[in-house]
């Protein structure tokens, strides 16, 4: 392995700074209810209104602003996002089996009861997010989504944004940002249900709030700032293979972006496409910080080589361009989402073709998968059993916990063996 490109691969950091003004936040929004939201929307996003929900009015003035390919745009790519669903959620079935004479085992998928949905706004306004945490959720079954979005700043909301919470098929909508948002879903504010399970991307005090919420409500995952990672061969577009790299880039300047190939013509060729095509791209800004101090360029003596080095970084997005890619996509396994074939891009992912774009960061992926419909339920065991069968399991389970000094646990097998035996 040679690394023609060194930088930093970005990994999800305890930030102390930020996790003590997040708990401080927390605790004063927790005490001080409404005065806390409105104290803190006025200073950060110079926005108090009479109300934060949208009423249906608001919400139907919002959608009449949104022009018509717009609105046919965000139908074509929440039916791909449901349909998709709705055939993870065929999958999932109920279980039941006698695994002993008289003894039945089962599980069942029950939807959580309430979930917060957040829709980040603050680069850009990604209304796409909004299919993503609200259309796998309601398939699921889950009863009441809150959808929080922050408001573009001292002006209110963005109206492409509200049309795609509402289609998604949000409960309810409020025009609030940030820690406050996160805390009124998580404490039920302002007539929104307490959430069972906060979700959604957005910046590291979000995330932080996420982070502290966990226990008292369910979280969908940790997520830092956004990665892709490039597989590609000497048969690759190298001016495919830097637009691609760029296209995430222009996320944040802490994006990860990284090029793993067996060619090393097609290394340099990328990295110069990938300064020239930065001469000429309008956010330029941000994805030539996130290119200089993150960008990296691996190149691998191998096939299996590079399998080994993009499951150590287990990438947020992972892009096949190789002359066999069905080699790699059944070796890979530390991915949030895989992109095979240069036909497609992660551009399809986050924004039209169905699959979910809330993945696992920061080499999460080595151990979770993005959300999808599973993420909103909960699969709870149950047992039933014959008193034949009682009677034969106590009398194991009793010795079991006399074992272990357990002698409370013990008494409960052993009245009912006494009081079943009679039935043997």
């Amino acid at each position: 392995m040679k690394v023609m490109k060194a930088g930093g691969h970005r990994l999800f950091e305890h930030d102390v700074d930020t996790a003590a003004t997040v708990s401080a936040m927390l605790l004063d929004l927790e005490k001080n209810g409404m005065d806390a939201v409105r104290k803190y929307s006025q200073r950060f996003d110079d926005w108090n209104p009479d109300s934060f929900r949208l009423d249906n009015a608001q919400i139907e003035s919002a959608i009449d602003e949104v022009s018509p390919v717009a609105i046919e745009d965000t139908d074509y790519c929440q039916k791909n996002v449901r349909v998709f669903a709705e055939a993870q959620m065929k999958t999932l079935q109920s279980l039941e089996v006698n695994i002993r004479p008289g003894v039945t085992l089962g599980h069942r998928h029950i939807p959580v009861g309430a979930v917060g949905s957040y829709i980040p706004g603050g680069r850009y306004p990604m209304f796409g997010s909004a299919q993503m945490s609200i259309i796998p959720a309601k398939v699921a079954g889950v009863r009441h989504v809150t959808a929080c979005t922050p408001p573009v700043r001292g002006k209110g909301y963005f109206p492409a944004t509200i049309n795609a919470i509402k289609k998604a098929g949000a409960d309810s909508i409020y025009i609030l940002g940030g820690v406050p948002a996160l805390a009124l879903m998580a404490f039920g504010m302002d007539g929104a249900p307490p959430a069972d399970m906060l979700c959604g991307a957005g910046n590291r005090f979000v995330a932080e709030a996420k982070r502290q919420l966990f226990g008292r409500c369910g979280i969908d995952l940790l997520a830092g700032p956004t990665e892709i990672l490039i597989v590609a061969d000497h048969t690759a577009d190298p001016s495919l293979v830097a637009c691609d790299l760029l296209g995430q880039a222009e996320h944040d300047p802490n994006s990860g972006v990284c090029l793993i190939t067996t060619s090393e013509d097609l290394a340099i060729r990328t990295i110069d496409e990938v300064e020239r095509q930065l001469a000429v791209l309008p956010t330029r800004d941000v994805a030539a910080l996130s290119w200089r101090d993150n960008g990296i360029v691996y190149l691998a003596d191998s096939r299996e080589e590079a399998v080994s080095l993009s499951d150590d970084y287990a990438p947020e997005h992972l892009e096949l361009h190789t002359e066999d890619d069905d080699y790699f996509a059944e070796h890979l396994k530390n991915y949030g989402s895989l992109f095979i074939g240069q036909e497609t891009t992660v551009a399809y992912g986050d924004k039209t073709i169905g699959t979910n774009h809330i993945l696992p960061t920061s080499r999460a992926a080595r151990y979770t998968g993005g959300v999808w419909v599973g993420k909103f339920l909960k699969t709870c065991t149950y047992q039933r059993m014959t008193e034949a069968a009682s009677v034969r399991t106590g009398e194991v389970t009793e010795r079991q916990c006399m074992l272990e000094g357990m002698v409370a646990h013990a008494i409960t097998a052993h009245v009912r063996v006494d009081r079943y035996k009679d039935s043997i």
